[in-house]
């Protein structure tokens, strides 16, 4: 018994000794208490096991051991208060992000901690938190204030005294950092006075008269609050406001049980520590009670407290708690138990605050409205029950519809979801989803096709809706039927009624257009009637000079407006004395143009006195209009006549200004909507009808008026409109005319040496073989029979199409940039193929013819054409015509004439011919080739030509004569007597010639102001002198652009005139451009002309004095 106390006070000892050692190492000191008490317990089995042999003192015994176990508590609470005023930490286990087969070991890898738990605190019920077993129950205020500071000041890691509070109480030596600069706050000035803006006042008209309607509220006022605009007076003070949404919302207030007045917040029980739900991981511990057990079963089993699980309605989800118990694979039990056990805490949540939620579990969408967490969830949002019941039971229909399992509703959100419930009458998943936890499962699951069939009536929904799909097919396709059908007939109805009225509109117009040219034919018998009367008197003449041609060629044409302003020298007609001038003008003309008419139109009485101070204004017999439509219809490329007659304010000052007069209409190509400005105008125009002068200006239609006029033409053939005719066609004129070496296709409609290209027959390969079997044939065989040629003829048809498509070439590349765009042009409107002059030496021809209304016959002019990049296009001509002896050229156009005239043409119109020597005969030929029914730009220059030089133009001689400079007068001192005789001596008209041009063109000419070229003009000494009535005038054709200009040269004979004209071309283009600038133009092209001409005109004059010589001699023998 002695060695039994003695082996107990060893052991009391041992633990003494054991708790110091422990305090100062890291021994597991859970081990070695449990092991003591292991064997305090064996000490006792053995002492009442032990066989008494004498007197023992069985209470010195029970002494000893119970004062033994008394010693290893009192050790075991100073264990407890070393371990506990160290940090513990242990790793966080997030449960949720594990997988299911993890156990406890994975988790939290070998950490001491969980193997050998080293703190046993225990939860006390009423606080439901942690207290240590040796804690002081009664602390003083000053110390409690000091451990929340120290826990305050260790949440916070950026508190400069954290590392401190660490190191003095734990032993922790955290890493000094620095922490950075704080930003210094700039310091805010102070402001004095009013920090807000004025309230807006009503404006005084709407304060003194309250009738009237209150101002225009912007945007920026209503920005400013209703306040502004009650004091504005915009709003009625008395007026009742409903602000949308409202700035106070009104929802159910929550009443709380009177026993939670008195229950502290979390934060004031617990401080910092964190408030969220924890999972008790219950290890190694002692039993409840004291039962006989064995050892290994009391070391190795764990102890299971008998606690129900959590209810539907819990602080914790079911879910959350059985995953993280087959996470840890340890027994678990909720925080709020009695007994306390031995034990390790583990968070699971971070959060920083403990949500009051509640969860409702849906098995097979039923839900246990008899459960007392239901009937707690009831009481406590017993206020707005109503519509959460109504949410739960329509949850319930749809959860059974789509036969989900399990679904866990949130009670906060079901709570805030109810209320809009009530207000929607048509509930989607998007509605019901967000009121469930686990609504990622739920919604996969209701997505699976045909998921909503799956429930208890699935087989009666799918029915249904098998049923109202096939019915809505039925009824949709019917429907769309049915709207087919509708719009079909509206289509129609509008097409019908679009035809209607297009027919009551064509209809109308057919008769205006009708009525218009009746009233042009009465007027035109009238003009004729009175014609005499009218040249002789005083007369208003209306120039229009309009190009009525088709709008497809209209809108092809560039600078449609400048090409129908090429004609200003209309305005010369006011060189008759009795004739005064309005002239329409498609483009708005700047005042120095204007300027510059009025100033050359005003010289025609120093013109024809010779004396250039005599200047006259002419501005009350000269008027230039533009119609208000020009800036208004800019792109439509219409014609002039069309914008004059929707321009009501110029006709109206037009009849203003012929009222009471006699007045006509000279145009150019005359329109349809050229008698319809005559019908507003009451006016007669000197023209024919627009259907004959589109007719017959087209090359077909003049090549019939040249055949009926039996007058010289080329050969060649007119309306062509497809392939096969043409290849035919041209086999036949090759055959025919082999002397021909190149053939020309001219477009119908197109006009000056646009729509014209050309084939040269020396790229046939069979060319020349064929000409060696008509020369040795003969002339006379060849043409006469047929069949000779029928071998030529079947080579060309083999040959002919592919040579014609590779080597024919239009002439103007910009408007048919190849064959190909050509050939459709040409078949689709229809042209003529002719002959070129077989010769080397040709030139072009233009006559200007008029048919008065009486029927007379007159040549207004004749010049021979200047060509410049082509022999096929025109640029300019010299006045008058020397290519052809005056009878025969008189005797060919007075025959188109009266062909014209028998045709119903009248007025003004232009012929153009060829002339050339036959290689064959040895003789002058002349073509006639073309026939415009339109007043041409050549007539307009050539009444600048003598309107500036006072001259005539007598075209049956091809003579330009100006009348003599006239001489000074002279004094005569006789004797004391001194007389003044003025003697005006008559001289002979002086012959002289003149180079015309309106298609100058120059890119660098719209960089040079009209002030600053005729600067340049005057430096270099181009003008005009009046006394001389030679030198060189200028046309100006527009003012924006400025890129084209008109110039008209006179001179003693035709190779000083051109001489000047090349000179004036050369100073120009000098002057505006730069080497490194070389922009369009054609004043190159011109002068190379020109030189080409100056050369034929030289040897022409060398051939004239020696036939002169040859004839002198002939005369003298």
């Amino acid at each position: 018994m002695q060695k039994a106390a003695d082996r107990v006070r060893g052991g009391t000892s041992c633990a003494h000794n054991m708790a110091e050692h422990i305090a100062n190492s890291n021994t597991d000191a859970g081990n070695i208490l449990v092991q003591v008490q292991e064997d305090l317990q064996q000490l006792k089995q053995q002492i009442s096991q032990m066989t008494i042999r004498g007197p023992v003192d069985i209470q010195t015994l029970e002494t000893a051991i119970h004062r033994t176990e008394m010693g290893l508590q009192s050790h075991a609470a100073k264990y407890l208060n070393v371990i506990n005023r160290q940090v513990l930490t242990l790793p966080a286990v997030e449960y949720r992000d594990m997988p299911a087969d993890h156990t406890l070991a994975d988790a939290l890898g070998n950490s001491k901690i969980i193997k050998r738990p080293v703190a046993y605190p225990t939860l006390n019920k009423k606080h439901h938190g942690l207290q240590l077993w040796n804690q002081p129950q009664h602390t003083s205020p000053g110390t409690q204030h000091k451990e929340a500071m120290e826990m305050r000041i260790l949440r916070d890691p950026t508190n400069p005294k954290a590392r401190n509070v660490l190191h003095e109480n734990y032993g922790i030596q955290l890493p000094l950092i620095k922490n950075a600069m704080l930003e210094q706050t700039p310091l805010q000035k102070l402001v004095k006075g009013p920090t807000i803006d004025k309230l807006a006042v009503l404006p005084a008209p709407q304060r003194e008269d309250p009738s009237l309607l209150p101002p225009f509220v912007s945007e920026k006022d209503a920005r400013k609050g209703i306040l502004s605009l009650i004091e504005r007076g915009l709003i009625p003070p008395a007026s009742d406001l409903i602000l949308h949404p409202p700035a106070l919302q009104q929802k159910a207030a929550m009443i709380h049980d009177i026993e939670e007045k008195y229950k502290k917040s979390p934060q004031e029980i617990f401080g910092t520590y964190p408030q969220k739900p924890y999972y008790i991981i219950v290890s190694e511990s002692y039993t409840v009670e004291p039962k006989q057990l064995d050892r290994k079963q009391v070391s190795k089993r764990q102890l299971r407290i008998n606690i129900p699980a959590p209810s539907i309605i819990s602080k914790s989800s079911a879910e959350d708690f059985n995953a993280a118990q087959h996470l840890l694979g340890k027994e678990m039990v909720p925080y709020d138990f009695h007994q306390p056990q031995q034990f390790q805490v583990v968070p699971i949540h971070r959060a920083q605050e403990f949500p009051r939620a509640y969860y409702i579990l849906i098995f097979n969408g039923k839900i246990d409205y008899l459960a007392p967490d239901i009937l707690a969830f009831k009481e406590h949002y017993q206020l707005c029950w109503g519509p959460i019941r109504s949410f739960l039971e329509y949850l319930e229909k749809k959860l059974r519809d789509y036969d989900v399992p399990v679904a866990i509703v949130e009670g906060q959100k079901l709570a805030k979801l109810s209320v809009l419930f009530e207000l929607n009458a048509w509930h989607t998943w998007e509605d019901l989803l967000p009121a469930l936890k686990n609504k990622d499962m739920v919604e996969e699951i209701i997505k699976r096709p045909g998921q909503q069939y799956k429930g208890p009536d699935g087989f009666e929904l799918a029915a249904t809706k098998i049923q109202a799909l096939w019915r809505q097919y039925r009824d949709r396709t019917q429907y769309f039927k049915s709207c087919r059908q509708k719009w079909a007939a509206g289509v129609i109805t509008i097409s019908w009624l679009m035809r209607a009225q297009m027919a009551r509109v064509k209809k109308t117009l057919k008769q205006s257009r009708q009525r218009h040219l009746e009233n042009f034919r009465s007027r035109a018998k009238h003009l004729a009637a009175n014609w005499n009367r009218i040249k002789a008197s005083r007369r208003t003449i209306i120039h229009i000079p309009s190009l009525g041609h088709a709008q497809p060629l209209r809108s092809s044409v560039p600078d449609i407006d400048t090409q129908q302003n090429l004609q200003m020298g209309r305005l010369c007609d006011i060189r008759d004395d009795n004739v005064d001038v309005i002239y329409i003008c498609p483009l708005w003309l700047g005042e120095d143009v204007t300027q510059y008419y009025m100033k050359l139109l005003g010289l025609q009485e120093a013109i024809k006195s010779g004396i250039p101070e005599q200047v006259v204004d002419m501005k009350h017999r000269l008027k230039v209009m533009t119609p208000e439509t020009a800036s208004h219809i800019p792109t439509h490329h219409l014609c002039l006549a069309t914008h004059l007659k929707y321009s009501p304010k110029t006709i109206k000052r037009i009849k203003n200004l012929i009222e009471g007069k006699a007045a006509y209409i000279v145009g150019g190509l005359l329109h349809k909507d050229d008698l319809a400005v005559a019908d507003m105008l009451n006016v007669p125009i000197l023209g024919p009808e627009p259907v004959v002068a589109q007719l017959y200006s087209a090359k077909s239609g003049s090549k019939r008026i040249f055949a009926s006029a039996c007058v010289p033409v080329p050969p060649g053939e007119c309306d062509i409109y497809n392939l096969q005719q043409m290849h035919e066609v041209l086999i036949t004129l090759i055959l025919e005319n082999l002397e021909v070496k190149r053939w020309l296709f001219k477009v119908d409609i197109e006009f000056c040496g646009r729509g014209t290209a050309y084939f040269d027959v020396s790229h046939l390969k069979c060319y020349k073989q064929i000409l060696k079997e008509f020369r040795e044939i003969g002339p006379f065989v060849w043409l006469k029979r047929k069949w000779v040629q029928e071998p030529a003829e079947l080579k060309l048809t083999k040959e002919l199409p592919g040579i014609l498509a590779e080597h024919a070439q239009p002439v103007n590349k910009e408007v048919f940039p190849t064959w190909e765009r050509f050939l459709q042009t040409f078949l689709c409107q229809g042209g003529v193929m002719e002959a070129y002059p077989p010769s080397d030496s040709v030139t072009n021809l233009t006559v200007d013819m008029l048919i008065e209304p009486t029927g007379e016959v007159s040549m207004v002019s004749c010049g021979d054409q200047i060509h410049s990049k082509s022999p096929l296009e025109c640029w300019g001509s010299t006045v008058p015509q020397c290519s052809v002896d005056p009878n025969t050229l008189h005797l060919v156009c007075v025959k188109i004439a009266e062909a014209c005239r028998a045709r119903g043409v009248i007025g003004f119109f232009s012929i153009d011919l060829v002339t050339f020597i036959h290689p064959s005969t040895m003789e002058q030929q002349v073509w006639a080739t073309d026939l415009d029914v339109a007043y041409s730009d050549q007539l307009a220059m050539t009444q600048l030509m003598l309107f500036v030089s006072n001259g005539r133009l007598d075209c049956r001689i091809n003579t330009f004569e100006v009348p003599p400079k006239p001489k000074e007068k002279t004094r005569r001192l006789r004797r004391k007597k001194v007389s003044v005789e003025e003697t005006q001596t008559q001289l002979p008209f002086m012959k002289c010639y003149g180079v015309l041009s309106t298609q100058l063109k120059h890119a660098n000419l719209s960089m040079v102001h009209y002030s600053v070229l005729f600067k340049i003009f005057k430096a270099h000494g181009i003008g005009f002198d009046i006394k001389e009535r030679q030198g060189t005038v200028f046309i100006l054709h527009e003012g924006n652009k400025r890129d084209h200009l008109g110039m008209v040269t006179i001179g003693e004979d035709l190779q000083g005139a051109l001489l000047t004209f090349a000179r004036n071309l050369s100073v120009i283009h000098q002057e505006i451009s730069a080497p490194n600038m070389q922009w369009e133009n054609n004043f190159q092209a011109a002068i190379e002309d020109i030189e080409v001409i100056l050369g034929v005109t030289i040897v022409n004059k060398s051939k004239g004095k020696e036939d002169d010589s040859t004839t002198a001699l002939e005369a003298l023998t």
